[in-house]
C-alpha cells in the first residue's frame, strides 16, 4: 500500500491520526472492515441590510461519522464530540447496529486496489484573515453602491459575506487515510426596485476558494442593481413555442437533472427517463461533458471521493453519446459494474463552451426568451418532464426588448438535450457545474 503518512503530510495529519485510531476500535470491536470520515471547520457569516447590521454569525463545525461492516451488514453512527469516550461509544454503537441490520450482499469497502495512491495539492486552502468589523464594513459597502446606483432602488434584501476554512479526512481498514484542508467564501447582494407600483428584486453574488479571486464588491453591488432594474416593467406574455436561452447561473440546473438521471441510485431502482442509454446518443453531437476534479483552486474540487477512491478526468459524454454513469460503490455493485469515483457526487462537471458570448447567443437565436431567473423544481427523473416557473426577456431580431414574468418553461429532457443548439463561452464559475448559458429550441413557454 502507499505511505500515506507521506501523502497526508502537512494536510490534515491530525484528523488522519484521528481517523487511524477510530478505525482501529472498530476492528477491536468486532468489526470486519470500517470507514470514518471527520471534518473540522471554523468561519462566520454577517449580514446587513439598510445599512443596519442584521446578523454576525460565528461557526465551529466538528463532526465524525463511522461505518463498520460485519461481514455484510453494515451500522453507521457520528459523534461531534472528539473525546475517548465519546469515540468509544459511537464506534460500539455503530457495531451494535451493524450486527443487528439486515444483510445486503452490495455493501461493503471499495476494493483497496481503487483507492487514491496519491493525494495531489489542489491549492483549495486560502484562509482569510478578515476581522468581523472589516467584513462588517464590506458588507455595507456593497449594499450602499448597490442602493446608490439607480433612484428606483429604494429597499433592500441585504448584503452578505462569509468565510469558511475547514479541514476534512477520510479512512478504512485497508489501510487508506489521507484528507486536506479548503476553504470557501463569498460576498452576496441583493436589492429591491420600485417603478408605478411595480416592485423586483434580484441580486449577485461572487463565491471563491481564494478570497483573492472574489470580484470587487462594486462589480457585485452594480450588477446587482442592474439585474434588479432591469426586470422593472415586466410583462406576461402568451403561450408560445420557441428556442430558449437559459443564462449561465440557470442553465446548470439542467445537467444537474442530467447528473441525477445517471447517477447509480436512479439507474438500480430503475427511476430514471435515462435508463439503458450507454453508448447511445443523449445530447447534441456537439456536446462534450467531462469531469474535471483536480482543477486547482475550484470549487468541485478532490483529489478522492467519499470512499477513498481516487477522482480523475473522464468524459461523461463525447460527440453526444453517453460514455459513462455515476456511480458509487454501492451503486455499482447493485449494477455489476465499477465505481466511477463518485461517491458524494461529481467533481466539476464541466460542459465545453463554444465560441459566443450572451449577445452572440442572443443573435443565433434571433426570436425567443431568455431565462435569467427559475422557481420551484418541476422536473419529473422517470419520465424526463420539465417545467418550471421562469422570468427573463423577451428578444427579437437578437436584442432583448422587455423583461418578461410569471411564465412557465416546459419540454421534455430527453427531447432538450438533444435539441441544445449552443454553449456560451461565459461559463459560470461559482459551483461544481461549469457551464455557459444554454440556446435550446423548440420549447413550450407557456404564459397568458
Amino acid at each position: 500500500m502507499p505511505d500515506y503518512k507521506t501523502m497526508t503530510q502537512n494536510r490534515s495529519t491530525e484528523l488522519v491520526t484521528l481517523a487511524r485510531h477510530v478505525l482501529e476500535l472498530a476492528r477491536a470491536r468486532g468489526a470486519t472492515a470500517a470507514e470514518t470520515d471527520i471534518g473540522t471547520g471554523t468561519g462566520y457569516t454577517t449580514t446587513v441590510r439598510m445599512g443596519e447590521v442584521e446578523k454576525l454569525e460565528h461557526e465551529r463545525d466538528k463532526a465524525l461519522s463511522i461505518t463498520v461492516y460485519m461481514d455484510r451488514h453494515k451500522g453507521s453512527a457520528s459523534t461531534s464530540d472528539f473525546s475517548d469516550k465519546a469515540l468509544a461509544e459511537t464506534v460500539s454503537a455503530a457495531c451494535d447496529i451493524a450486527r443487528h441490520a439486515s444483510e445486503d450482499p452490495n455493501t461493503g469497502l471499495v476494493d483497496a486496489k481503487l483507492m487514491a495512491s496519491t493525494v495531489p495539492d489542489l491549492d483549495l486552502y486560502h484562509p482569510w484573515d478578515l476581522s468581523p468589523e472589516d467584513a462588517i464594513q464590506m458588507a455595507l459597502e456593497c449594499e450602499a453602491i448597490a442602493m446608490a446606483a439607480d433612484p428606483r432602488i429604494n429597499n433592500s434584501d441585504g448584503a452578505m459575506l462569509s468565510t469558511y476554512s475547514g479541514e476534512h479526512a477520510y479512512g478504512n481498514t485497508h489501510g487508506f487515510a489521507a484528507g486536506w484542508k479548503w476553504s470557501y467564501h463569498m460576498i452576496d447582494c441583493t436589492v429591491i426596485a420600485e417603478q408605478s407600483g411595480n416592485m423586483q428584486r434580484d441580486g449577485w453574488y461572487s463565491k471563491a476558494r481564494d478570497f483573492n479571486e472574489l470580484i470587487p464588491l462594486e462589480s457585485i453591488a452594480m450588477e446587482a442593481a442592474r439585474r434588479t432594474t432591469g426586470k422593472l416593467g415586466a410583462k406576461k406574455i402568451s403561450t408560445r413555442r420557441v428556442p430558449v436561452i437559459f443564462e449561465a447561473p440557470v442553465a446548470s440546473g439542467l445537467f444537474a437533472a442530467f447528473v441525477t438521471a445517471i447517477s447509480g441510485g436512479s439507474l438500480y431502482r430503475r427511476a430514471s427517463f435515462l435508463l439503458d442509454m450507454l453508448e447511445k446518443p443523449v445530447f447534441s453531437e456537439h456536446i462534450h461533458i467531462h469531469e474535471q476534479p483536480h482543477l486547482k483552486k475550484a470549487l468541485g474540487s478532490a483529489p478522492f471521493d467519499n470512499e477513498g477512491v481516487a477522482t480523475q478526468a473522464r468524459d461523461i459524454i463525447s460527440d453526444g453519446i453517453l460514455r459513462s454513469y455515476v456511480l458509487s460503490g454501492y451503486s455499482a455493485r447493485k449494477l455489476g459494474m465499477q465505481t466511477t469515483g463518485n461517491a458524494g457526487g461529481v467533481h466539476n462537471l464541466t460542459i465545453d463552451p463554444g465560441d459566443y458570448d450572451l449577445p452572440a447567443l442572443l443573435e443565433k437565436m434571433h426570436t425567443g426568451f431568455l431565462v435569467t431567473d427559475m422557481i420551484g423544481f418541476g422536473v419529473n427523473q422517470v419520465t424526463g418532464d420539465y417545467s418550471r416557473g421562469a422570468s427573463g426577456y423577451w428578444v427579437e431580431n437578437g436584442e432583448i426588448q422587455f423583461p418578461v414574468e410569471e411564465v412557465t418553461v416546459a419540454g421534455n429532457l430527453k427531447d432538450m438535450y438533444r435539441n441544445v443548439i449552443a454553449i456560451g463561452n461565459d461559463v459560470d464559475r461559482r459551483g461544481n457545474i461549469l457551464t455557459g448559458s444554454v440556446l435550446v429550441d423548440g420549447l413550450t413557454v407557456a404564459g397568458d
